[in-house]
């Protein structure tokens, strides 16, 4: 496959979350666990066909709908034709910081979830004027698979657009605590988005998440739990995916 010509890709270091200051990070740049970077595929749980390790991606010249990359490392692609398993962190998480730089072409569609759960969706939402939960920066809504796949609530939807144009990278910075349970294992406490910016724009602030979204919204919920990278829904690129633990306040 001839790919086209690259403009470069700068690989940055240790970055700070936009609107987020040091004391409610609750860490210094040393604490944050990468899930990419010179590892590739090392810190995610088999299976992991289709997915490749490489060091440029841009937008297919011959088709708008897809990806092509050079390989190498620090980012990952779900393959030519976007349909690979979703990618689950070998590490659990409970409360946690995350950053997620990712790039998506045209029509496309993927998602962040937390503990495996609760989803931040990505989405080719670009120009958009009233942005809805199944778009980019989107708490996904509640969905049943039977008869078809279909929504049974609206989700919250962000605030505002922020996503940018298919090609682009794009930065996703969220915040999330998880559910708590009692010593008998009953939920004393819902999980809840703190903060979610995307592309520097605050689009989500302290949102309580009732269940878990999609049609995961019947799963058991958890004190701690892998981070998801979505798939099979469409091509990604994923690169600077960090974490750590958060440990501020929880809010109202």
């Amino acid at each position: 496959m001839r790919l086209p010509q690259y403009l470069g890709i700068v690989v940055i270091g240790t970055l700070a979350l936009s609107g987020m200051t040091g004391s409610a990070r609750g860490g210094d740049d040393a604490s944050w666990i990468e899930l990419i970077g010179e590892r590739g595929l090392e810190a995610w749980k088999e299976p992991k066909n289709k997915w490749v390790v490489a060091g440029e991606v841009a937008i297919d010249a011959k088709n708008s709908k897809r990806l092509s990359y050079k390989t190498g490392t620090v980012i990952l692609v779900n393959g030519v034709t976007g349909r690979a398993h979703d990618l689950l962190s070998r590490e659990n998480f409970g409360d946690i910081e995350a950053h997620v730089e990712f790039l998506i072409p045209k029509g496309s569609n993927s998602g962040v979830k937390f503990q495996g759960l609760y989803e931040i969706q990505i989405f080719d939402s670009f120009g958009k004027k009233k942005a809805t939960a199944s778009d980019c920066g989107g708490i996904y809504p509640r969905a049943e698979r039977e008869p078809t796949y279909h929504h049974i609530d609206a989700g919250t939807p962000p605030r505002l657009n922020a996503a940018r144009r298919p090609g682009e990278w794009q930065t996703l910075e969220v915040i999330f605590l998880a559910p708590r349970f009692d010593a008998a294992g009953n939920k004393i406490a819902n999980a809840r988005f703190v903060k979610v910016v995307l592309n520097d724009q605050l689009i989500h602030e302290n949102v309580e998440v009732k269940t878990p979204t999609g049609a995961a919204w019947h799963d058991k919920e958890i004190a701690r739990g892998p981070l998801l990278l979505q798939g099979d829904h469409g091509p990604v690129a994923f690169r600077q995916v960090k974490v750590r633990p958060y440990n501020g306040k929880r809010g109202s």
